[in-house]
């Protein structure tokens, strides 16, 4: 159906989806009233309301992605309606419009999806979407160990007890905080506490990475986690965290839309003769932002290979390796020339890792 057109013979359904409650506006293709019910949010509700319709192979069904996960689309779909999930920041939103209800945004939906004007994001199966779980939750251990190890380090500090022998956080450094002693025993039993969950977090870490380890060789990311881990800076668990959110590369038709969904292009306000581009947009996916940003920073020095990176590239097709290593001289000298120029080495970073994105996207889609 051409973007724009009406199709008289579907019947389109807008969900506004809640914990605990759905409004569901359903607009008949043949005329403009729209009728608006509220449901409770349970299999029970949703399948009374979808066997309320005749011809369930009419209905064209769509909700905001968001909390709720995406078991209503599983659900909808397996009981024979087509359901899409709505990137939330692609929704066309009028300027003037200030009242937001659920029974206007149901409405809203609605219309939207019958004018064709929705973007609809792809929905993992079961299997993706747990070991991309698995994956945010290793994340959110790692931020939980950071701000443990900080707590650490910081009460340390205050108390004039400063660690100069080498990097921090290695068996070196692990022996000088065992040893430290206060003989104040309120002092003391305050670092032992955060040097304890210090310690839990690190194991926390490290039982999660294990179980992912698993997941490497497994037949639906074993591919696309060798091929990633191919370039400078992606190890395996970094492949495997891009290919678990992003899933199916080839939704998008071009390098510059996977960058936009990254969110590492410049927002941008052109008009007439004037045109201003700012910073990132930031919009898209925060994790896979995330991770392309950490990897970069690896192209900061001079391009080689080193055992790591070759034991990776063991096995693969040469022009994957002849890819990777083109994309390691072109960024590695990207990040020099840009360093010299620029201030600020996180804009350096945030460059690379714009390109580096669209290498990954012309790898995965090759």
């Amino acid at each position: 159906m051409a973007k724009g057109t009406r199709n008289t013979a579907l019947t389109y359904v807008g969900l506004d989806v809640h914990r605990d409650t759905i409004s569901a506006a359903v607009l008949d293709g043949s005329h403009d009233r729209i009728e608006v019910q509220r449901l409770a949010h349970d299999d029970v509700s949703v399948r009374r309301f979808v066997d309320s319709f005749g011809d369930r192979a009419r209905i064209r069904a769509c909700y905001e992605a968001g909390p709720t996960g995406y078991e209503l689309q599983r659900l909808l779909t397996s009981l024979g309606v087509s359901c899409s999930v709505i990137a939330p920041s692609m929704i066309p939103v009028a300027p003037g419009d200030k009242v937001k209800t659920d029974k206007r945004d149901a409405k809203r939906l609605a219309r939207l999806l019958r004018a064709d004007e929705l973007v609809a994001i792809r929905v993992p199966i079961p299997a993706e979407e747990a070991v991309r779980d698995l994956c945010r939750a290793r994340a959110a251990l790692v931020a939980d160990r950071r701000r443990a190890r900080q707590r650490v380090v910081s009460f340390l500090l205050r108390h004039g007890q400063v660690y100069r022998a080498g990097s921090s956080w290695t068996q070196r450094h692990r022996e000088w905080l065992d040893s430290r002693r206060f003989d104040d025993a309120a002092l003391s039993a305050t670092y032992q506490r955060y040097l304890a969950v210090a310690t839990i977090r690190a194991a926390d870490v490290a039982a999660v990475e294990d179980e992912l380890d698993v997941w490497f060789r497994a037949p639906i990311f074993a591919d696309p986690v060798a091929r990633l881990s191919a370039y400078r800076g992606i190890d395996r668990l970094g492949a495997l965290h891009l290919a678990t959110e992003v899933c199916d590369w080839r939704r998008f038709a071009t390098a510059p839309q996977f960058m936009a969904f990254c969110g590492l292009v410049p927002c941008e306000h052109s008009s007439g003769r004037r045109e201003w581009r700012g910073s990132l947009t930031r919009a898209g996916n925060v994790h896979v932002r995330t991770q392309l940003v950490e990897s970069a920073w690896a192209y900061r020095y001079p391009p080689r290979c080193n055992r790591a990176l070759i034991a990776r590239q063991d096995g693969l097709e040469p022009a994957v390796i002849a890819r990777a290593w083109k994309a390691q001289l072109r960024l590695s000298r990207r990040f020099r020339q840009l360093d010299a120029r620029k201030a600020v080495r996180g804009v350096v970073c945030a460059a690379v890792a714009r390109e580096l994105a669209g290498f990954v996207w012309t790898e995965m889609t090759q």
